[in-house]
């Protein structure tokens, strides 16, 4: 079997600097001991794919596709969701992949600790290495799942993965059964299975239907805030940041007190949230904050539950460094985190919302076109 790369640059430069080498050694003995290192983290996702078929005896595979997190708590949570979609789909081998390059550095390096103080290490690689280690195990099917919230930039890259993988652009020279590529194109072979929030008339209706049942309580004594990612302007892709606002005014059918924001969409700031808040007419009381984010994370720890003066500037109170726990606490307001156990909970941790991604999952759009030979006619 063909290795593949499964190294990213990031990687390779990282390598470069680690304190793997003794300061003795020579220049050509480092770089052979780092190309060393980077063919034997090659042949990983191939052989770790080829087992785990030979083993299971499936031909169906699913590919979770998530930003990723250094956070040993969203570790647990992507563990949790993997095995709900192997409970869902008991046909197939489910894999997990992380699209951030700094994560997938971060986490394997053990950048941040469990909740016993213990440095927590996991190994995490793109998609379209995967794919493509999914690819040389010759599964006769298989499911992309995006894990993001809105099909936004991050989920336009998970489709470029699908492509580039169905046109066998991967990796350097280690091409693929082209044969195959166009069997699974053929015969209803490559699936993929939308972010959570892709259809407004749909599934933004029904994740506020569950959010409503889990904070209901909440939003009956205070403002219950959603703070999400958002893209810039200039990332909005596929004019995804809309489905905040939508998801904020299907909230507000079942109360008034609910609200959704962003750390990046213009005019959906945490500010802009309490200027609708004030227009109502709320100017004080108890604020309860959860992540609109598929795992808690950075964003849910620092961004929003930061705490401290860390996390807040007197000179700059719109600060964008500013955490929406102080900056409510500041503005008047009583801000408190809900957790669970020591931490901020994701969407994927709630049931009933990880439900509506299975359900995309089930029923994930075939990609008809998606392949086309690399060896063109001549």
């Amino acid at each position: 079997m063909r290795k593949i790369k499964s190294l990213i640059l990031a990687v390779v430069v990282f390598g470069l600097t680690a304190p793997v080498f003794t300061a003795c050694s020579s220049d050509d003995d480092k770089k052979t001991e780092i190309i060393e290192n980077i063919i034997s983290e090659f042949s990983v996702n191939d052989e770790m794919v080829a087992a785990q078929k030979a083993k299971s005896k499936k031909n169906t595979a699913v590919l979770l596709v998530a930003f990723g997190s250094t956070w040993n708590n969203a570790f647990l949570a992507f563990d949790k969701t993997k095995a709900a979609y192997e409970s869902a789909f008991p046909e197939a081998d489910v894999y997990i992949s992380f699209s951030s390059d700094i994560c997938i550095n971060r986490a394997s390096i053990g950048e941040n600790v469990d909740d016993n103080g213990n440095i927590v290490k996991r190994d995490y690689y793109e998609p379209r290495y995967l794919l493509h280690a999914i690819g040389a195990a010759k599964y006769s099917k298989i499911y992309v799942q995006s894990l993001q919230v809105i099909p936004g930039e991050e989920f336009a890259a998970v489709v470029a993965s699908v492509k580039k993988f169905m046109n066998n652009g991967y990796i350097g020279n280690a091409h693929l059964d082209d044969e195959y590529l166009e069997k699974l194109a053929l015969d209803e072979g490559i699936f993929l299975g939308m972010p959570l929030l892709s259809d407004p008339e749909v599934d933004v209706p029904a994740v506020a239907a569950e959010l409503n049942k889990l904070y209901a309580s909440e939003a009956a004594q205070g403002v219950v805030a959603f703070m999400g990612h958002g893209n810039p302007d200039s990332y909005d892709t596929f004019k995804a940041n809309i489905r905040y606002t939508q998801l904020e005014q299907d909230l507000q059918k079942f109360s008034p007190n609910y609200f959704v924001g962003t750390v990046d969409m213009p005019d959906n700031y945490k500010q802009d949230v309490m200027s609708r808040m004030q227009a109502k007419g709320i100017k004080s009381g108890k604020i309860s904050l959860h992540a609109l984010m598929s795992i808690a994370g950075d964003h849910a720890h620092n961004d929003m539950a930061g705490e401290g003066e860390d996390y807040w500037d007197d000179e700059d109170p719109e600060s964008e460094e500013n955490s929406w726990y102080e900056f409510f606490n500041h503005k008047g307001y009583t801000a408190n985190v809900p957790l669970a156990g020591k931490h901020p909970q994701g969407l994927l941790e709630l049931p009933g919302v990880l439900q509506v991604w299975i359900n995309h999952t089930k029923n994930a759009e075939f990609l008809e076109d998606a392949y086309h030979s690399m060896y063109p006619e001549e």
